[in-house]
């Protein structure tokens, strides 16, 4: 039986993209509509949010996707505006965000997309579903998810995630390649704190094939120098080798993240996002905040326990603090 068929009965998942006719929604709203993210038997509407200036290109992206005949996608609702956008959707991927521009500081950048993300926070908390989950993915992503979800007191704190698995998924492939493995040799990574250059890999906890990452790499030197480095700067790396951000990547991690948070997580394995902090690990309460996570396939957890290194707590601590300054630069955006 087709997918369409098995999925004839159930009912469309409403799913809002924003930025959808920039480059990594280009990339992500394909796979979205053949099932990758929800499952095959899951039928789907596509909400696809732009400003006005792109809509003819969004235009674009619709022709196309209705050139695919996706079985699974029942409409596509090409828009600009925030009510329609978000409409009874269940989940909200906010993609779209103003980039960082030569002479910018990161202040400047933190209020230009307050703009953006305060009113969307206001938005969703109006007109989405009583099961909205929002995974922002526009950078600085962190603190664009704490300005929207100030805004939206309305949905559940654990409602609100912002994206650490590009970050994951590159250090797994990293420690993989170290060690002469399949990157599905790899486990427990988890990268904490803030989705930029202080954010911090763990590799203490990785497993190779259930070995410590560590011991079956050997070379401690490595791990806390070259790999923790290639990590943090390897968005730029990216942009420096094709003369534009991550795209296609950005967009396979956000497909993940989805997949990690709406079904059981493997048994002793976890998967990395930001969500707000409880203060779990010393780290400030209230900032959204890259962890280790579980989920049911329902509800998700920190993973809790985990001892660090004097090394390992510095750098937990440096990233804190990065994402208490973006906080303290736009606290009047904040509800």
């Amino acid at each position: 039986m087709s997918p369409g068929a098995q999925s004839s009965s159930r009912q469309p998942v409403h799913v809002a993209v924003s930025g959808a006719a920039g480059q990594i929604g280009y990339a992500l709203v394909f796979r979205i509509a053949s099932g990758q993210m929800l499952g095959e038997d899951q039928p789907l509407v596509l909400h696809l949010l732009e400003i006005e200036p792109a809509m003819k290109t969004l235009e674009g992206v619709v022709m196309e996707l209705d050139d695919c005949a996706f079985p699974l996608l029942r409409d596509v609702i090409a828009t600009s505006d925030l009510k329609t956008a978000f409409d009874g959707v269940s989940w909200a991927l906010l993609v779209g965000s103003v980039p960082r521009k030569a002479g910018m500081e990161r202040k400047d950048l933190l209020g230009v997309n307050g703009g953006i993300f305060k009113p969307q926070g206001q938005a969703i908390a109006a007109h989405a579903a009583s099961d909205i989950r929002v995974l922002v993915v526009g950078n600085p992503c962190n603190t664009n998810c704490l300005i929207a979800r100030s805004n939206a007191p309305e949905v559940p704190a654990e409602r609100w995630f912002s994206m650490m698995r590009l970050d994951q998924n590159r250090a797994q492939t990293q420690l993989a390649r170290k060690a002469g493995v399949h990157v599905t040799s790899v486990t427990n990574v988890a990268v904490w704190g803030n989705h930029s250059s202080t954010q911090f890999p763990d590799f203490a906890h990785a497993l190779i094939d259930g070995k410590p990452a560590p011991e079956v790499i050997g070379d401690q030197e490595w791990l806390e120098g070259e790999f923790v480095k290639t990590i943090q700067q390897r968005g730029a790396a990216v942009i420096q080798a094709r003369g534009a951000s991550s795209a296609a990547s950005a967009a396979s991690a956000i497909i993940d993240t989805v997949v990690s948070i709406r079904t059981p997580t493997p048994e002793g394995d976890w998967f990395s996002a930001s969500v707000p902090s409880v203060g779990l690990y010393d780290v400030p309460e209230g900032i959204q905040f890259g962890y280790p996570l579980r989920s049911d396939g329902n509800n998700w957890e920190v993973v809790e326990g985990l001892e660090h290194s004097e090394y390992a707590k510095a750098a937990i601590k440096k990233t804190a603090d990065e994402l208490l300054e973006e906080r303290s630069a736009i606290l009047d955006l904040l509800k």
